[in-house]
């Protein structure tokens, strides 16, 4: 019975007064629900603006704040905890008309919202890179390289990850000059701390295909159709050494 009516507590928060209907028909119900309604925006907004770190830097907490609120009337939570709210923050700033003059905002939002799930992720540790030096080459064939649970990736067709990691410094830099060419970020957590890596075309293909469960020829032959001129042994040693990575396991066939 309690989790019903916290079901239904939720469900008129956002409108739907009718949920109350069986505990609840005071006429002013609306009304009295407007002090909840409040305290969860504030709530939210909170949760957002600890969320979203880089680009409050840029935009400034009230103006984070001001948007957070409006977000949460149209994306209420649906936990109890806010540790992951804000999925579909970076989408949503996107259509959100005060900030249609700063397209790199939804692609720094990603990127913090990517920090948060390596931050949460799950413990694994990283493959040991004489598993690879064993290897006979059959085995590149038949083989794939799963990805650690804590590693998390995006590519963007402009430099936004240099842009991210530039407002990382304790000291943010007063002017940035937006690079045109396509750059990737890569977040690891093989232990504690949390590493970001930046990824050329080559590095971020090789991670795409062994996260579609591509071999380990796969993986190779797609990181260099992206750049042909890729280093791909330099390629595959900053990545495993770096602990994006948690096993060798066999290629699944069908």
């Amino acid at each position: 019975m309690r989790e019903a009516f916290h079901d239904a507590f939720v469900a008129a928060l956002s409108g739907d007064l009718a949920a109350l209907a069986p505990w609840s028909e005071a006429p002013d119900l609306d009304a009295r629900l407007s002090v909840y309604r409040n305290t969860v925006a504030k709530g939210c907004a909170d949760a957002l603006v600890a969320q979203f770190p880089t680009v409050a830097k840029l935009v400034g907490e009230p103006w984070l704040g001001a948007a957070a609120v409006e977000f949460a009337r149209a994306h209420p939570p649906t936990e109890a905890a806010l540790l992951t709210y804000g999925a579909d923050f970076p989408a949503w700033l996107e259509t959100f008309a005060p900030a249609a003059d700063m397209p790199w905002l939804p692609g720094l939002a990603a990127l913090d919202y990517l920090w948060t799930e390596a931050h949460l992720a799950a413990d694994a540790p990283p493959l040991d890179p004489a598993a690879l030096q064993a290897l006979a080459p059959e085995d590149f064939a038949r083989l794939r390289l799963v990805l650690h649970p804590a590693a998390r990736f995006a590519s963007f067709e402009a430099a936004i990850p240099s842009l991210w990691l530039a407002l990382q410094a304790e000291t943010p830099p007063a002017a940035f000059e937006l690079g045109a060419e396509p750059e990737g970020l890569l977040f690891l957590r093989p232990a504690l701390d949390i590493t970001p890596i930046r990824l050329a075309p080559g590095a971020f293909a090789l991670l795409a295909a062994c996260r579609d469960r591509r071999s380990l020829a796969e993986a190779a032959a797609a990181a260099l159709a992206a750049e042909p001129r890729l280093d791909l042994q330099a390629a595959f040693a900053e990545l495993i050494l770096g602990g994006a990575f948690a096993e060798l396991a066999p290629l699944e066939t069908a």
